[in-house]
């Protein structure tokens, strides 16, 4: 029998999230509603890296129109607010096993988040489906509970420090007595309340409701510095997508102030200079060169209006998830949130876990506590679309803090310039250079570099250091295939109208 039409493809850092959003393009959505129902999914699924207390930016692409980056990302808190009661950070230390990262949570880390702003704002624009009707499936989710895959119990358990720093936090990931382990089952019925909420009266209680009460009144009387003003005053922005070409396609991405999509791009447009496909020498040599450029002048000018022209016009071009879609219309959406590492402050009668980006050090380089009241923190995170002839061909995003950028840049070589479908892009060994050594997972020839008296820091497995990428392709036949990222236990779909198979 013939195989039924395909409907579109979706990746992302979970199964049930992919199938969340795999159902969503079977039910008639577009990718838009796709990518809103499986984000409202990893809030459950994922609950580390992502929630209502998070932030992040879609990149919509919609067939004969210009590609729409919307920006619902963290800001600074303290409009209204002195600083003489704030609390200090709590340093935790965290292992990647063949890593340390330190990251800085409690109610001083927590900023004004943007995730339910920003999925009302895509829903009112894009969508085809009722908010009320995508936020079902999700609520469910978060009563019936979510077993925790393999991975996401190694995230619970190198992030114990944090979960388990506040009774709040503990109740949730340490219920009884020790951190959840992979196959227990995480509930949070204050969740599913919530995201009921949000699908039937919008945003309004997470900024100048009773939620938001909550919320302030709990992060002050803990030494945070969010206020009502703060959350009263947050807007999703739209911003013009930085483009750069790339082997005969263009590439759409995250502009300024976000960091990670401009030097993703001045990277591209380093190795499109050389007019073959970059060999490991080469990509961390570029890798190099785009991490000397994130001087302390590059991070002040990001908020500048224009930064994004003039930097790549003057040379050649944390915890988190990421989704991609494509539908069989032709509307892509890469979708990228964050919860950063998490602050550990559970609002009770919320269902929001808060954000620690303030306590993020990368993204706070300059040192924290640096930037003024409502200035969007410049993150790594960059949803990207790499369009052929106008119409979709590749969407990637990833997470995984300063290695966002290289899992992206590797990703999209992979495919262009090494002939790889999305899924063996993906799952493709990685590197990364940061702070002069070079990171190397196994089956990465580094004895060039090695003998060039390079710095390696070697992994003896692959490991969600190296980001959770998630990509999504359709190629000129109009086959779908996607590809998610093992490290974080990514999955993707191939969507028909009677079946969804798992790539």
């Amino acid at each position: 029998m013939p195989r039924a039409p395909e409907l579109g493809v979706i990746a992302a850092g979970h199964a049930v999230t992919a199938e969340t959003g795999a159902r969503v393009l079977r039910e008639g959505g577009n990718a838009v509603d796709a990518a809103i129902g499986a984000m409202l999914a990893s809030f459950v699924c994922e609950p580390l890296l992502t929630g209502l207390g998070a932030g992040g930016y879609m990149l919509v692409v919609a067939p004969e129109q210009a590609p729409t980056l919307l920006d619902f990302f963290v800001e600074a808190p303290g409009r209204g607010a002195g600083h003489e009661g704030r609390a200090e950070l709590v340093p935790i230390s965290v292992s990647f096993g063949d890593a340390i990262q330190v990251f800085n949570i409690g109610a001083a880390s927590v900023g004004a988040y943007g995730v339910p702003a920003g999925l009302c704002e895509a829903a009112e624009r894009f969508g085809r489906m009722p908010l009320s009707e995508l936020a079902q499936p999700a609520a469910a989710l978060a009563r019936d509970g979510v077993a925790l895959s393999a991975q996401q119990a190694y995230v619970v358990e190198i992030l114990s420090d944090i979960v388990t720093a506040t009774p709040e936090c503990a109740a949730l990931f340490a219920p009884a007595g020790h951190v959840l382990r992979e196959g227990e089952v995480w509930r949070q019925p204050e969740l599913g309340d919530a995201l009921e909420r949000l699908g039937a009266e919008g945003a309004a209680p997470f900024y100048t409701g009773d939620i938001a009460e909550k919320i302030v009144d709990w992060t002050s009387r803990r030494g945070g510095m969010l206020t009502r003003e703060d959350l009263g005053a947050y807007a999703v922005i739209d911003r013009e997508p930085v483009r750069v070409p790339y082997r005969g396609r263009e590439v759409v991405t995250n502009p300024p102030p976000s960091a990670g999509g401009i030097l993703i791009a001045h990277a591209l447009s380093l190795l499109e200079t050389d007019g073959a496909a970059p060999t490991v020498e080469r990509i961390v040599e570029v890798m190099e060169q785009a991490q000397a450029e994130r001087t302390p002048d590059f991070l002040a000018g990001l908020s500048e209006p224009g930064f994004g022209e003039r930097f790549l016009a003057g040379g050649p071009l944390g915890s988190t998830t990421h989704i991609s879609v494509i539908d069989r219309d032709g509307w892509a959406c890469s979708v990228t949130c964050s919860n950063g590492s998490c602050s550990g402050e559970v609002v009770p009668g919320t269902g929001v876990h808060l954000n620690n980006m303030l306590g993020e050090q990368d993204l706070n380089p300059l040192g924290f506590h640096r930037f003024p009241p409502g200035r969007r923190l410049p993150s790594m995170m960059a949803p990207t679309v790499v369009l052929y002839d106008g119409a979709a061909e590749l969407v990637v995003g990833s997470a995984g803090s300063n290695r966002i950028r290289s899992a992206i840049l590797q990703t999209i070589v992979h495919v262009i310039d090494d002939g790889l479908r999305a899924g063996p892009a993906i799952e493709a060994p990685r590197v990364h250079f940061e702070d002069g050594v070079i990171y190397a997972e196994p089956g990465v020839d580094t004895s060039t570099l090695e003998v060039a008296g390079r710095a390696i820091g070697r992994f003896r497995d692959r490991n969600l250091f190296f980001g959770g990428a998630q990509a999504v392709e359709r190629d000129r036949s109009g086959a779908f295939s996607g590809g998610g990222d093992p490290r974080r236990g990514g999955a993707s779909f191939v969507v028909s109208a009677e079946v969804s198979r798992r790539h």
